[in-house]
């Protein structure tokens, strides 16, 4: 078998360019959160902007926003749904921990 002679030139690492992907996780999240948002304030006050004309127990919730009718038998009406209040929350941290991490890790990458 023949050897390679080792190389004259030193190996140097590459220095790494930054945490790409958590940036772009941050941006998408937020963009998810922000979109969600808006959809529980149309939900909110553009779908149910007559309900509190109409319904004698009303019910708001300020984050996430959401305006709904409770009746007697303990039914609501215009409540914002599941799926999106977890969208909502989910998104919010997601953004949170991946933006941290980002600048960690771009904090991380300078200090070399």
């Amino acid at each position: 078998m023949a050897q390679h002679p080792p190389s004259s030139t030193p190996r140097t690492a590459s220095r790494p360019d930054g945490p790409r992907q958590l940036w772009a996780v941050s941006a998408v999240s937020s963009a998810v959160f922000l979109l969600s948002w808006t959809l529980c304030w149309v939900k909110a006050y553009a779908i149910n902007d007559d309900l509190p004309n109409t319904c004698g127990d009303i019910r708001r919730q300020v984050f996430p926003t959401e305006v709904a009718c409770a009746s007697f038998d303990g039914t609501t009406t215009g409540a914002t749904p599941g799926w999106l209040v977890v969208l909502f929350f989910a998104s919010l941290v997601v953004t949170a921990l991946s933006a941290t991490m980002a600048l960690a890790v771009t904090a991380a990458v300078r200090g070399r």
